[in-house]
């Protein structure tokens, strides 16, 4: 018979031997229990807030495990503390999605098949939609993404300026504009903590291009610093609330702005009163004392011998560990600042990896298939129409030619850190292929060679681009071809090789690579239903801009490309993209290069190149207004397939005061046959002030969307930030009384609505 748990204490009970046995284990019971209950951290105790809860896991983490949560403890990880219940911090490139995993201390991937993602847009593409709703839907689908797959932290978004068009990051970015960027990057980061996932805004500051970037002193002045290159990370803090900012690889006042004192500690915690954590760029740490005083928190990616290839497994040897507890070991500085900085860590991993009630997340839905396609297809841009080339008509296109190497080469893997591995990537001819099954036949030509690998860090394409005909022979066959088709579309641009769009690199040139201009000329005179699709995350050269009929500008688009591409050349989707930044006609336009300021001069030690941002403020259209130069493309530009009618702009008021907000409204009309969207920009220009300023800036847009003949007014309003500029000399932003004036149209360079009010 078996005896219960119950009649068994009973029947103890009874044994004096045995009673003093379960007496002595209950008293070691209740001991280990106490101790137990003395080293758990307070996250327990569901009556403490979280800062009590910091304060309270602070004073029982000994220094060796202080020192353990601020460094890398493997490519992308940092340790949490296990005997507190802090589990491990995983970190993971983004922006335009979760990157593979890889090994413990290596690059390679490590060749996992369940590591695969949904490519999003590049955040160009994001941009040029003027639509911070799909921002907020990019984040939240990212975020979900990296949830399923165990990351606490994507590396991301990117929010640096588009000073050159030769940069080799632009696509990462948000173009050229502060308002823009600030309006975007804020419901991205938004959406994606709403997962549960931290955002680290990037590359914090002045990382404006690629060439040279670990030895770049960038020389800015105050103005250009505060009006241009800061207010972007200043939205993603003080209103997307971000948890994190990655350092940027430059100096900046001599200072690397991964430990810089200005930047870090009295701009960003000071000033902005920013809470979260700043993490070192991978190698952006280069002394353990700067690193102590001047504002980083955590290490990653570094090197044993700075930013050279050093031991593996290295970890304990970087900055912030050993070198860190030795100095304070031996007296030279105290746990001061190692304690705020761990404040900090432990505010993140509570953010994070201690707050349970987010859920699972998914990986690959069609949810966000769905959302890539959405983003995708209000991102791109429909810069020229003339004779309404486009739509494709599918009554009369029984054979399309497609041409060019970029209509089937895979764009999700390489360009450096933003490399993925999707699980599909539908190319531009794939996609014409499925929308037009059945209804014309589609033909290809590669047209031109240009780079025919395929692989990023043990991730390849599985493609076999290899070509052997000579470039004469793939023109020939393209022209051919063009004059029995009734459409051609030539898929060219960049790609994401060195020197182009990618990380690590500028680009060259400013003309396109591959001898595209070759190709695209001949194809133009072949045929007249010539289109020209561009894809690439920069401006480039167009010499033959007058000849071609239609061009598209692509962007990386991601997993759902082809499908996207297809469907607003044949008018599924109306384009309602603008232009995050001006199209400059040459170079030499571009004010960083027409004033001999890019890429800088280096100094007689070889060590630093000084990179002196000689236009300041005026950079993008700002240059435009200012130097009286007529780019290719407008900021803001952007067609559609309909048209619309602004009218009847009307302020709320004539007079305001600094307290006040002024709302302005204007009547749009579909005037045309489709249903579509248009962007409202509205622009203020400052009549008098004591400082030079632009003639007029982007401070307010909003995209609405209308059915042929329907009409809807739209509100913006404006308040005393939209008529600041920051003045150096006081250190302070300022709003001067006066007359300004508000400019409102569809592009920086088509304003015709205008309305004077005053500042008193």
């Amino acid at each position: 018979m078996r005896m219960t748990g119950r009649s068994l204490l009973n029947n103890d009970l009874n044994h004096p031997i045995k009673m003093r046995k379960i007496i002595l284990f209950c008293i070691l019971l209740g001991m280990t229990c106490m101790a137990k209950a003395q080293s758990l951290p307070v996250y327990l105790d569901p009556t403490k807030n979280v800062e009590e809860r910091i304060e309270d896991a602070l004073q029982r983490m000994t220094l060796a495990e202080k020192i353990r949560v601020i460094h890398a403890q493997s490519k992308f990880s940092s340790a949490g503390v296990p005997r507190l219940g802090f589990p491990d911090f995983w970190t993971d490139d983004g922006p335009h999605g979760v990157r593979p995993d890889v090994l413990w201390d290596e690059w390679e991937q490590a060749g996992q098949t369940n590591d695969s993602c949904v490519a999003f847009p590049a955040l160009t593409c994001l941009t040029a939609s003027w639509n911070p709703q799909l921002g907020m839907l990019y984040g939240q689908s990212l975020g979900e993404e990296a949830r399923y797959r165990g990351k606490n932290m994507i590396l991301g978004p990117g929010v640096n300026i588009n000073r050159t068009p030769l940069n080799g990051r632009n696509f990462e970015y948000m173009g050229e504009d502060p308002f823009l960027a600030s309006r975007m990057v804020v419901p991205y980061v938004q959406g994606l903590q709403s997962i549960g996932v931290a955002a680290c805004v990037k590359h914090y500051a002045l990382n404006n291009d690629e060439e040279y970037r670990h030895q770049v002193n960038v020389v800015v002045d105050d103005r250009a610093l505060h009006e241009i290159y800061l207010p972007a990370f200043k939205a993603a803090v003080q209103e997307g609330k971000a948890w994190g900012i990655m350092g940027a690889y430059n100096l900046y006042k001599n200072q690397h702005n991964c430990h810089n004192q200005y930047l870090l500690n009295d701009i960003l915690k000071r000033d902005w009163g920013f809470d979260g954590v700043v993490v070192s760029d991978w190698g952006g740490a280069h002394d353990t004392e700067q690193a102590i005083k001047n504002g980083l928190d955590m290490e990653f990616g570094t090197w044993t011998d700075g930013l050279t290839m050093g031991a593996t497994n290295a970890y304990d040897n970087y900055y912030l560990a050993r070198p860190y507890l030795k100095l304070i070991q031996e007296g030279k500085f105290t746990t001061r600042e190692l304690d705020e900085k761990v404040r900090r860590v432990l505010r993140l991993f509570y953010r994070t990896t201690m707050d349970q009630t987010y859920k699972q997340g998914f990986l690959c839905s069609d949810a966000h298939y769905e959302a890539a396609q959405k983003i995708a297809e209000e991102g791109i841009v429909l810069l020229k129409n003339q004779g309404n080339v486009l739509p494709i008509d599918l009554h009369q296109a029984k054979r399309v030619l497609v041409v060019g190497e970029n209509a089937i080469k895979m764009m999700t893997v390489g360009g450096g850190s933003s490399s993925l591995k999707v699980q599909r990537e539908i190319s531009p001819l794939d996609g014409l292929k499925a929308r037009l099954a059945g209804k014309a036949t589609v033909d290809y030509a590669r047209g031109y060679v240009g780079d025919v690998t395929g692989n990023y860090n043990g991730v390849t394409t599985g493609q076999d681009l290899s070509e052997k005909r000579s470039a004469d022979e793939l023109i020939a066959e393209a022209v051919s071809k063009a004059k029995a088709a009734d459409y051609v579309i030539f898929f060219g641009g960049l790609n994401k090789s060195d020197y182009q769009d990618c990380e690590g690199h500028d680009r060259k040139s400013y003309g396109l690579p591959y001898q595209q201009d070759r190709v695209i000329t001949a194809l133009a005179k072949a045929n007249k239903n010539f289109i020209y699709v561009n894809i690439s995350g920069n401006a480039v050269e167009m010499p033959w801009v007058k000849q071609v009929p239609a061009i598209v500008q692509g962007w990386f688009i991601g997993s759902q490309a082809g499908v996207a591409l297809a469907s607003v050349l044949v008018g599924d989707a109306n384009p309602s993209g603008k232009l995050p930044y001006t199209w400059f006609k040459t170079l030499n336009d571009v004010p960083a290069h027409r004033l001999n300021s890019y890429p800088g001069t280096w100094r007689a030690d070889k060590k630093v190149i000084d990179e002196t941002y000689k236009e300041g403020i005026f950079v993008g259209y700002r240059w435009v207004d200012k130097d009286k130069t007529k780019p290719l493309f407008a900021f803001g530009h952007g067609l559609s397939y309909t048209s619309f009618d602004l009218s009847n702009l009307r302020l709320s008021q004539k007079k305001i005061t600094e307290n006040d907000q002024l709302t302005a409204t204007v009547t749009v009309k579909n005037t045309g046959h489709r249903a579509g969207a248009e962007v409202v920009q509205l622009y203020v220009s400052d009549l008098k002030s004591s400082l030079l300023r632009p003639k007029k800036e982007l401070k307010g847009f909003k995209k609405v969307y209308l059915a042929p003949g329907e009409t809807k007014d739209v509100d913006i309003t404006i308040d005393r930030s939209a008529l600041s500029f920051y003045h150096d000399k006081l250190q302070k932003w300022v709003a001067e009384p006066g007359d300004f004036e508000v400019l409102v149209g569809n592009a920086s360079d088509h304003l015709p609505l205008k309305a004077k009010f005053t500042l008193q």
